[in-house]
């Protein structure tokens, strides 16, 4: 009779990770070569400078909080609440008289986005030259 003698090895229900560390390393060691002679790219930025002298002050447009507009003159005192009929009519007459006539949007900060570009919409629509954003210096 013939006696089988199992062999010695047991099933096992454990993972070797040691081809995996030595697998990371070997990676890790590749990025730490390869990234210093990696060029960044560069982004190009615009910058802003002051600008020379303004020869005509902007007509202002300024939005609240609520949305409501309000025409500021040339000056900056004068003020006063005004509908989208009277800021296209008072616009294009300044602009028929001087051509170079700028105008700014200014916009309170807790002014939705929407506001700022149906705005600026439209201005474009009705042929309104020379339309710009005010913003406070950070200085």
């Amino acid at each position: 009779m013939l006696i089988e003698k199992r062999s010695g090895r047991r099933l096992m229900n454990q993972i070797n990770v040691v081809p995996y560390i030595d697998v990371m390393l070997v990676l890790l060691v590749i990025f730490m070569v390869t990234a210093p002679m990696m060029n960044p790219s560069k982004v190009d930025l615009p910058s802003v400078g002051k600008s020379s002298e303004i020869k005509t002050p902007p007509l202002q447009i300024v939005v609240d909080k609520k949305g409501d507009l309000t025409f500021r003159d040339q000056d900056g005192k004068a003020e006063r609440k005004v509908k989208w009929d009277e800021v296209i009519a008072i616009i294009k007459e300044r602009q028929s008289k001087n051509p170079e006539q700028a105008v700014v949007i200014a916009a309170d900060k807790d002014v939705l986005y929407e506001k700022v570009v149906e705005v600026m919409n439209t201005l474009q629509r009705n042929n309104v030259q020379r339309v710009g954003l005010l913003v406070r210096s950070g200085n």
